[in-house]
């Protein structure tokens, strides 16, 4: 695959002679913002151009040795994320080492190094972000190809129909294998009608395949292992589709997962040792930042509530309500009364986009997430998290445990006062939709990290002060 292997280390060439003059760059101006507010003193250029070069050498030479440079590299951003803490944190360590060593004469300032180093972790961070997310450079487009054009492999289709949806790869096409329902299948992508026993391995490679995705409907008897096997032996990725759904999706697809599949998983328990641990200190810490800034709009909500109807009625501007929690531990959350106080008089009933028992001042509140900031006294008594599953109340819990496979599994963590679903599917008012938000849940169960709570924490500050909540 020569032409494929030139493309790799052509990308791979780039990156290194972008993120060298990134590094470099962000060195200088580092330097220069130090003695520009006075903390550092202006220095010969000579010397300067030594030190960067010193750094900018060494973050390269890790970051290589870490397998960023990796042509192949398929990692998580997450994973990325770690690896370049690695280098630049090892580089930190080596350029301390060799120019006490050897250009002890040519040392800068004690600001100089954690200042560029602490810059250049954020701009390689944000650079890699564009590159692998959204393609820039001709970076983490991967060419793939579909095996499968039945019904599992049209959830592709279905689900991933937008050019946003595809920004990490170039889709081939579909290749049918025998077994796969066609009926339900591929409708409007690109079918390929390839024997795979003939010339698939040669299609492979004259079209630069770099994935290859497993999403027949039917796999015994019907899938090639010996070509699979000597794909992979080439370097071909090969991939099962829940996997890459999981990947380029940010969601499980509950409806297609199979036993073998979850064995041969993580599972949907955290493996983070550290954030466990910190798990109530970090939450209990936050809420009490948030409450700091947020008491005079809780007291005001609270006064508005009342005029609103709660001296009329003689109902609490409070709202308790039983949840279930982590592990199925029933707890009482707290909210503030946004409906009437009879919206229940005729039993539990899912709560709708523009539900007419939601009070005048309820609409306002809900849209801000108001209602929400009285569970910050959940947190504290250690029942909730600031991230994590929505919890659900024990009537729907029961229908849902037997109507949605694996929905148990979403109490494996506490319940959160937002979570990954609610970003990505905002409503949930049928089993339909808890099966869509499911999805959501369980990957934010099985991939839980504080990175991925900085994420969700980050954009839900986007929807509360936009009022995109309900």
């Amino acid at each position: 695959m020569p032409a494929q292997k030139n493309k790799q280390n052509k990308r791979s060439n780039i990156l290194v002679a972008t993120e060298a003059l990134l590094i470099g760059y962000m060195s200088y101006i580092s330097h220069f913002i130090l003695v520009q507010i006075g903390i550092s003193s202006s220095v010969p250029v000579e010397k300067l151009i030594v030190n960067v070069a010193l750094l900018a050498v060494f973050i390269l030479l890790c970051s290589l040795s870490v397998g960023l440079y990796e042509a192949k590299l398929r990692e998580t951003f997450r994973g990325i994320i770690r690896r370049i803490f690695v280098s630049v944190g090892l580089s930190y360590f080596l350029v301390e080492v060799v120019s006490r060593a050897f250009f002890d004469s040519l040392i800068m300032d004690s600001y100089f190094l954690p200042t560029s180093v602490s810059s250049i972790i954020v701009t390689l961070v944000v650079f890699r972000y564009f590159t692998n997310r959204l393609g820039l450079l001709g970076l983490g487009k991967v060419r793939i190809l579909v095996l499968g054009a039945g019904e599992r492999a049209s959830i592709i289709e279905k689900r991933m129909r937008r050019d946003v949806d595809r920004i990490g790869f170039d889709l081939i096409g579909f290749i049918p294998i025998p077994g796969d329902n066609r009926e339900e299948g591929i409708k409007k992508e690109k079918i390929i009608h390839l024997k795979i026993d003939e010339g698939f391995q040669q299609f492979v490679i004259d079209n630069d395949i770099e994935e290859i995705v497993i999403a027949c409907d039917q796999r015994r008897g019907t899938l090639p292992v010996e070509v699979l096997f000597d794909c992979r032996l080439r370097g071909i990725e090969v991939t099962e589709l829940l996997d890459f759904m999981e990947r380029e999706t940010g969601q499980i697809v509950v409806n297609l997962m199979y036993p073998s599949w979850v064995i041969y998983s993580n599972g949907f328990h955290s493996q983070n040792y550290l954030r466990d641990a910190l798990d109530y200190s970090l939450n209990a810490l936050l809420a009490c930042f948030v409450l700091f800034f947020v008491w005079p709009i809780m007291l005001f909500t609270a006064l508005f509530i009342y005029v609103d109807d709660g001296k009329r009625t003689g109902v609490s501007v409070f709202y308790k309500q039983e949840r279930v929690g982590q592990n199925g531990k029933l707890f009482n959350i707290i909210k503030f009364r946004s409906m009437r106080p009879d919206a229940e008089k005729d039993g539990a009933k899912w709560a709708s986009k523009n539900d007419d028992r939601v009070t005048r001042i309820g609409h306002f509140i809900r849209k801000y997430r108001i209602d929400e900031l009285p569970q910050l006294l959940n947190v504290f008594k250690g029942e909730m998290a600031f991230i994590g599953p929505r919890p659900e109340r024990p009537e729907f819990v029961e229908q849902l445990v037997r109507e949605v496979p694996y929905y148990n599994q979403r109490h494996n963590v506490k319940p959160g006062l937002a979570g990954w679903a609610q970003l990505n599917y905002p409503y949930g008012a049928s089993v339909e939709d808890s099966m869509e938000k499911l999805k959501f849940d369980l990957y934010y169960v099985k991939h839980q990290s504080l990175l991925l709570d900085l994420l969700i924490l980050i954009r839900t500050v986007e929807v509360v002060l936009f009022g995109k909540g309900r």
